[in-house]
């Protein structure tokens, strides 16, 4: 679909009026939801309603239907739960509720109605709007509205948002509200594991999940938990022995603690209840050791979205009022959801029915079929997980061996990558070595042999446990062959930044002059400043974009007490203004600062007029992130100075440099989960390469398809030679020459209010929703 011109957009939106509410279980990430949604609709000029208290709100009416403004919705893209309430409704199941509904509706002219919840909120909806035209004739009898009303009110149109914190809505990749789940889950796990390291104890973990084992299962392969129980799988017969044996094996081979994770709706093959007290009883009896329950309950919905959440929030809620706009009588009700990184309009009963099937599927035992209709990612999590939890017969030992290695600045999820690549190496009968510090310590023979163990507990850790550097390989060449050659080196696998990718075309050109480096190589993209090219995502990335999330968050709360006040904050990056402009998003900034969109002082002083003008209404608080090398003179202290002095009177400025913490701190579940997956791509890869150019003894592979960095583009991963992507680098500010990402830069500055050209933005397609298009592993 092209692209659409906002002043057209706005002619649409004036004089309609929408409202939007929430229902069902609260969700991490509904408010910057109902944000992107009142303000999107206010900006595209109509009337926005917020419900309060879901479908009960709109059957009592009143005060619980109210008009907002701009400031209604400021200061709430932190928080978690709904601010305008959710509560479940036994009246909107009623034709007298949905009566009672489709009178305050028409009251307030409103005919779109943005609904964010789960697959029953969402058939809720669509039960009204099958029936809207003989709810206003039953109206129209009883004299309650007139001819005119009717007619002016004659159609509803409806959109939905998914908010489900167990991600089991068929269609889109993500819900809102599961990211921030799996956030609260890591960080209990975390706390968890030290305890039980200390007195050598068994966890039992309960996550939610009564029908749907997401939650646990991507929580169990992010912390590399011992045993899994979900819905979706329940365990053959005698279970209980293996698993016994399995904990037992761990303990024997020198590990202190045991994690099993069971979602609430665990069960067995007879489709009987299995409950965390249960297993807690067996590991006591059976093996005597020290076992305690953890059961999460509500602590998962609770605390603030995340990164991933709130920016996933923004891009649907601006997305579901460009569907309303362009809703005819003949369109059919869409759910907004996510497919890669972009959003899109599902049809939503289609949705509907493909989650109902997973349950009947669940109903009949045929639980094969329940994990392939929860979807590829799904699907592949669980193969995965299966994969790397506990050591598998090495059916032949192979002459191949892998050397390992991190390169650049150390990013989250790099352990997680190695620990997967080193267990399904070790499996593929390969020998592992784990190099120490980068092409430095390559190039100095320090070598260490990996086994099985060697990596257990790594998904967790922060930064990098073999070390890194950022020495690139090109004048140490000759030692670098001379350690491949002395290890017998088949294959090497860099984990690193734009110096991994670097170093690897190094290698590849250097082939000409050494035979020895005619061997396979593979390189994960892992930088917090995601500026490798060859993928959208890289490991590290999502970490950085929430620590520098949470430190906004709290410089915006420390001016809850100050009035009046800016705050300019750095971001690192580099030239790539990937991690300002996300944060930007999911802090709700005024103004993101970076280096592919240069700034000059027009642009500057604008900015300062829009904060004056902001600092005169009720939000007196605001906050401009600049990414560190957006601009040669434009620096932080110019900026900082520049609206002091602008400023002054109206507003004062306070500078801050967030630095290396954007580094640091424990890898973020989708970093644990994607370091996981590519380390286990990799060397899929890495072993059919390694298999297909074995000749004569020996493994030569000299071909451009034999160097490649593994990426996820949109939907696919995919692995792009390095030679390919020389032709799409900026070497000299170390940044691809495209970025998915600028296309999130028209959300920032609408939600931030300013009027800004909409041409840039690309409406979702619809995409339907089968059994094949669901079977696509995504990635992530």
């Amino acid at each position: 679909m092209c692209s659409m011109d906002l002043e057209k957009l706005k002619m649409t939106g004036a004089g309609r009026a929408m409202a939007v509410l929430t229902s069902g279980g609260d969700a991490q990430g509904m408010n910057a939801a109902v944000r992107a949604v009142t303000r999107m609709g206010i900006y595209v000029g109509a009337k926005v309603y917020l419900i309060h208290e879901g479908y009960q709100g709109m059957v009592d009416g009143g005060d619980n239907i109210k008009l907002a403004n701009w400031q209604s919705v400021t200061n709430i893209i932190q928080l978690g739960g709904t601010v305008i309430g959710s509560a479940r409704c036994k009246a909107f199941t009623t034709r007298e509720g949905r009566i009672a509904a489709a009178f305050n509706l028409v009251k307030k002219g409103i005919t779109n109605l943005c609904v964010c919840g789960g697959d029953g909120s969402l058939t809720g909806a669509n039960i009204f709007r099958n029936e809207w035209s003989s709810l206003l004739d039953e109206l129209l009898k009883k004299g309650r509205i007139t001819d005119t009303m009717a007619e002016q009110h004659s159609h509803l149109n409806i959109v939905g948002l998914v908010g489900s914190i167990d991600n089991d809505f068929c269609g889109t990749d993500m819900t809102i509200g599961a990211d921030s789940a799996l956030h609260r889950i890591m960080e209990i796990i975390d706390a968890i594991m030290t305890t039980a390291q200390s007195h050598q104890r068994t966890f039992v973990l309960e996550v939610m999940g009564r029908h749907c084992g997401y939650l646990a299962l991507v929580s169990a392969l992010a912390s590399g938990a011992d045993w899994l129980l979900i819905p979706e799988a329940p365990p053959q017969e005698g279970w209980e022995d293996r698993m016994c044996s399995r904990l037992e094996g761990s303990r024997t081979k020198g590990s202190r603690l045991n994690i099993i994770i069971l979602a609430e709706g665990a069960i067995d093959m007879n489709g009987k209840p299995i409950t965390s007290t249960y297993v807690k009883d067996l590991v006591g009896k059976r093996l005597g050791y020290d076992t305690r329950v953890t059961v999460l309950g509500h602590v998962q919905r609770g605390g603030t979205p995340s990164a991933f959440d709130r920016i996933l929030s923004c891009k649907l809620g601006v997305e579901a009022v460009i569907a309303l706009m362009e809703a005819s009588p003949d369109t059919p009700p869409c759910a907004i959801g996510l497919s890669g990184n972009h959003a899109v309009r599902l049809p939503l009963m289609e949705c509907v029915e493909m989650t109902k099937l997973v349950q009947t599927a669940m109903n009949a035992k045929r639980f094969e079929e329940a994990i392939k209709l929860r979807g590829g990612s799904f699907e592949n999590n669980w193969k995965i997980y299966k994969l790397l939890a506990f050591p598998k017969p090495i059916k032949s030992e192979t002459s191949f061996s892998l050397a390992v290695l991190n390169v650049g600045a150390p990013a989250a999820g790099m352990n997680a990558a190695v620990r997967s690549a080193v267990r399904l190496a070790l499996a593929h009968g390969q020998k592992v070595y784990a190099v120490h510090d980068g092409f430095q310590g390559l190039a100095n023979g320090n070598l260490v042999e990996m086994k099985w163990h060697s990596v257990a507990g790594w998904t967790g850790q922060g930064g990098s446990l073999l070390g890194t550097k950022r020495t690139l390989p090109e004048k140490k060449m000759a030692e670098i062959v001379e350690t491949i050659t002395k290890f017998n080196i088949s294959a090497l696998l860099v984990i690193g930044g734009f110096e991994g990718y670097v170093g690897v075309l190094q290698l590849f050109e250097a082939r000409t002059h050494y035979d020895e480096l005619c061997i396979p190589m593979c390189v994960i993209p892992a930088t917090v400043s995601n500026n490798v090219p060859g993928t959208d995502f890289s490991l590290g990335a999502d970490t950085a974009v929430n620590a520098a999330m949470e430190s906004c968050d709290k410089i915006k709360q420390s001016a809850s007490g100050t009035k009046r006040r800016v705050f300019v904050v750095e971001t690192m990056g580099g030239f790539c203004g990937y991690l300002a402009t996300c944060t930007g998003i999911a802090v709700g900034a005024d103004a993101a600062y970076i280096y592919e969109e240069p700034i000059n002082i027009h642009e500057l002083k604008t900015n300062v007029d829009h904060l004056s003008e902001k600092m005169k209404q009720d939000i007196q608080r605001g906050l401009v992130l600049r990414n560190e090398k957006c601009h040669e003179n434009y620096t932080t202290d110019f900026i900082h100075r520049l609206y002091s002095s602008e400023g002054k009177g109206i507003f004062d400025c306070r500078v801050n440099v967030l630095g290396h913490l954007q580094q640091g701190g424990a890898p973020s579940p989708f970093d644990r989960n994607f370091g996981t997956k590519l380390g286990v791509r990799a060397i899929q890869w890495i072993s059919e390469r390694l298999n297909e150019n074995f000749r004569q003894g020996r493994v030569f592979a000299n071909s451009p398809d034999t160097a490649c960095v593994l990426g996820l583009n949109r939907k696919v991963i995919s692995f792009s030679p390095v030679t390919e992507l020389k032709e799409r680098t900026d070497f000299e500010h170390r940044v691809p020459l495209v970025h998915w990402w600028i296309n999130l830069r028209p959300l920032l500055k609408m939600l931030a209010k300013y009027q800004t050209s909409f041409c840039e933005y690309v409406p979702g397609e619809i995409e339907h929703v089968t059994r094949r298009s669901i079977s696509i592993d995504h990635g992530f």
